[in-house]
């Protein structure tokens, strides 16, 4: 009965295994962080804590947060996002990432100080952020929309977010100012652009297109249209940041 109790475990796909044969080895963790540094830094960040992907140190994920889920995603990456499928990889290397990965999440990011249910009134009305962000398809649509955010970005990041919108800014939403021929001046938040048109979103909502012949100039910039927020008090801004690490939406299954 052992014998083809092992037999099997040894005949099953790596895929179907549950449990992360390279879990806590830390030469196996090792080869994991130069695979990551390969693929998935170009993404995830260095560290690993965001970039135009989301962080991966907070333990909690949009796919799943079991490690066979993990191990899917890298295989199989994730349909109608930037995320590809690693089969190349094999599976043991998926499982070495996987295991760094979970290396990464052991810390224990202290939670905000602040009330989530004063941050949503701070969000909606003086912050103005629904203006531009869309939380469950609530408020405007320029901005990106948080309503993942507390899945996708550490605390840290929020607040260097919120008090400095330049320091990391989201790809694809970098700052358009066109002049047309009549001498109008109309800035706004790039949707796309190319050596032949541009098209961009304003603050009220309304997209922008043109070609390149209609405009006396085009610039784009990579910097962030939204403001700063230095004039909230330090109990605001920490309202403001338990309310967005509170949103998580609803897991993908």
């Amino acid at each position: 009965m052992r014998l083809f109790c092992w037999l099997l475990g040894f005949l099953l796909p790596a895929a179907l295994v549950a449990q992360n044969p390279f879990a806590g080895n830390a030469k196996e963790i090792d080869v994991g962080r130069g695979l990551f540094r390969i693929a998935c830094t170009p993404c995830h960040g260095i560290r690993a804590q965001g970039g135009r992907g989301p962080d991966l140190t907070l333990g909690i994920y949009n796919n799943g947060n079991k490690d066979e889920d993990l191990f899917r995603v890298i295989q199989n990456g994730v349909p109608g996002t930037e995320m590809p499928g690693y089969t190349r990889f094999g599976d043991d290397n998926s499982w070495r990432l996987v295991a760094y990965i979970r290396s990464l999440t052991l810390r224990q990011e202290k939670p905000s100080q602040g009330s989530a249910a004063a941050g949503e009134t701070l969000f909606w009305g003086k912050g103005a952020c629904g203006q531009c962000h869309k939380v469950g398809g609530r408020g405007g649509p320029m901005g990106p929309d948080l309503t993942r955010v507390g899945r996708k970005r550490s605390l840290a990041y929020l607040r260097q977010s919120v008090v400095d919108p330049n320091a990391d800014l989201t790809p694809g939403f970098f700052k358009i100012t066109v002049v047309t021929k009549e001498r109008r001046t109309i800035s706004g938040v790039q949707r796309n652009f190319d050596n032949f048109s541009t098209q961009f979103m304003t603050v009220d909502g309304k997209l922008h297109s043109f070609q390149r012949e209609e405009l006396n100039s085009c610039e784009r910039e990579f910097t962030s249209l939204m403001p700063p927020y230095r004039n909230l008090s330090e109990a605001e801004l920490n309202d403001l940041l338990a309310y967005l690490v509170s949103l998580r939406g609803e897991v993908a299954q």
